[in-house]
């Protein structure tokens, strides 16, 4: 594990912020760490404001949308939202759907089989819309990349608008409206919207011609905030204020499918960690279990009693998921120990009868293990489909476009993507990402590394300093959870392991004539030995609070120690 400090700001930029927001210099620094350097860029950041979204009709192609949705609105068209079996995917055609029902009855949803039809735009879902009379097919976080689909609908007079956040390959397809701030040719001042986001630009657009703004719309930003969690996009700009508001939605008054959800657990107040651990990974087992139109029936659904059922349905797909990807995963590493390719740069593994729906969260789960680009294949009709995940600093899309004369199609981010390739290329891709990865990678980037905001002393966490921290939530990328060092403490005599197998370790430390503090490292159990009351050691956590018997104190929560 690399421990690895942010340089520190210049040190006027520091005291002229202090001044101007009259706070600490910790806070500061973190403020400037995070590209806050004026008492205007703090305040946006500290009071998130939705009148500082931007005009949708900044993004290419909203004119042309909004202009399609109306004349089918205006003569009755029958419209499809058809979305991916994610929680992106789901939560976008959710959002759509509530608001298009509004304006007219004939719109139905459709959510792509994940094993019959696999990712994106399908010819059987143009086929279904052209059956059953269907003119207008609404997209969402999909159909960049879908040139053919997108020509074959055109054939049979169905006109397509694409909402997507997915980088775009050479062409555009020929759809009535492609939006998406990831063209080259969109000027939209933020290129980071999942495509709930992008979906939800639309309806701002769409609604503002009937004379709503933007505040009329806080019905639909719970299934925004649960996107920009669940997709892990940047909690920056437009991406933090529409997060900022979701939460409150989500903690105040969210809609009775979200409301199911959160009542399996118990917790009264929900950050975005929570929607990203508690609320996506159920609405994403519907799809990797069983159907992704179980979620947006979910989601869709207003009488509570009704979406209490389906809620426990969808809770029955995640334990399923659950058991499914731990035996997936330890199959996984078998498989890498008996191929004996414990020291290469790459996981690469594959067994036929894999589930397809965990494939991806097996291969996070292998990188715990072995800290490398990952991909996991399981047979997929006639063909094998993978899932890619990466380590921090590795463009694992570019490693992919690399090997693609051996890749049948591929799409995807930075650090996730999908593909697919026929069996026989098998040995010769797994060759080749382990060639063009080794070749390209940064041989530090194999081992995990901790970013440590700030190197402090225990005298400095103050309730007053977590006041103020808690202000910088919600946390994510761009703006991750502050993380800080402190060296030379020691135990005061308690530290032990905790937990069913003991895998969690619970000390308290001191340094100089400060009270001690309490400090919980989960899955930390085997650095017990590195714990004592006489030599010092070094800890790097981040600031919690512990509330237990109705008293609430501040604890560390530790990433590593040595």
């Amino acid at each position: 594990m690399r421990w690895t400090i942010k340089p520190k700001p210049e040190s006027h930029k520091v005291k002229v912020l202090q001044d101007a927001l009259n706070i600490d210099e910790l806070s500061a620094t973190l403020l400037i760490q995070r590209g806050i350097e004026t008492f205007d860029a703090a305040k946006s950041f500290f009071r998130p404001d939705l009148s500082e979204i931007h005009d949708p009709f900044l993004m290419k192609d909203m004119d042309k949308a909004v202009a399609r949705i109306e004349q089918a609105l205006e003569v009755g068209e029958n419209i499809m939202v058809y979305g991916d079996y994610d929680v992106d995917g789901t939560t976008s055609v959710a959002l759509m759907s509530s608001y298009l029902r509004t304006r007219q009855d004939n719109v139905v949803t459709y959510i792509p089989d994940r094993y019959d039809e696999g990712y994106g735009v399908s010819f059987k879902g143009i086929d279904f819309a052209h059956d059953n009379d269907f003119t207008l097919i609404v997209a969402l976080d999909c159909g960049i990349k879908a040139i053919d689909k997108v020509a074959y609908a055109k054939e049979k007079g169905i006109d397509f608008i694409i909402c997507d956040h997915h980088r775009p390959g050479q062409n555009i397809p020929d759809a009535a409206a492609v939006l998406d701030p990831k063209r080259e040719d969109c000027e939209y001042p933020y290129k980071e919207l999942c495509g709930c986001g992008v979906g939800f630009k639309l309806i701002q657009a769409l609604s503002s011609k009937q004379g709503l703004t933007i505040e009329d719309l806080g019905e639909y930003l719970d299934l925004v905030a649960t996107a920009i969690g669940a997709d892990i996009v940047p909690i920056t700009g437009e991406n933090r204020i529409l997060a900022y508001y979701g939460l409150q939605i989500i903690n105040q008054q969210p809609r009775p499918g979200i409301q199911a959800i959160l009542n399996q657990v118990d917790k009264t107040e929900f950050t975005i960690t929570d929607v990203v651990f508690i609320v996506a990974p159920r609405i994403n087992a519907a799809g990797r279990m069983k159907h992704g139109g179980y979620a947006v029936q979910l989601l869709t659904e207003m009488d509570a009693a009704q979406a209490e059922i389906f809620a426990s349905e969808i809770e029955a797909f995640n334990l399923d998921r659950r058991e499914a990807d731990q035996e997936i995963t330890k199959q996984a590493l078998i498989q890498i120990e008996t191929n004996k390719e414990e020291e290469r740069v790459t996981s690469v593994v594959y067994q036929e009868d894999w589930h397809k729906g965990v494939i991806g969260i097996v291969a996070s789960r292998l990188i715990e293990t072995y800290y490398r680009p990952t991909l996991v294949f399981t047979k997929s009709g006639d063909k094998l489909a993978a899932s890619a995940r990466s380590v921090s600093g590795f463009d694992v899309y570019n490693a992919l476009e690399a090997c693609s004369e051996h890749i049948e199609q591929f799409g995807g981010h930075k650090y996730a993507a999908g593909l697919t390739l026929l069996p026989e290329n098998y040995d010769a891709f797994k060759q080749a990402f382990e060639d063009v990865v080794s070749q390209t990678i940064d041989p530090k980037l194999l081992s995990p590394e901790i970013k440590i905001d700030s190197n402090i002393m225990l005298e400095e966490i103050t309730p007053k300093f977590y006041r103020i921290l808690k202000q910088f939530a919600p946390f994510g990328p761009g703006n991750m959870t502050p993380v800080f060092m402190t060296e030379d403490v020691v135990d005061t005599g308690y530290g032990k392991c905790v937990g069913k197998d003991e895998d969690h370790l619970r000390i308290t430390v001191k340094q100089g004539r400060v009270n001690p503090i309490v400090c919980i490292g989960f899955g930390l159990g085997d650095k017990i030995n590195n714990v004592s009351t006489t030599t010092p050691f070094d800890v790097v956590y981040t600031i919690d609070e512990n509330h237990w018997n109705g008293v609430t104190s501040l604890q560390l929560k530790l990433r590593d120690l040595k």
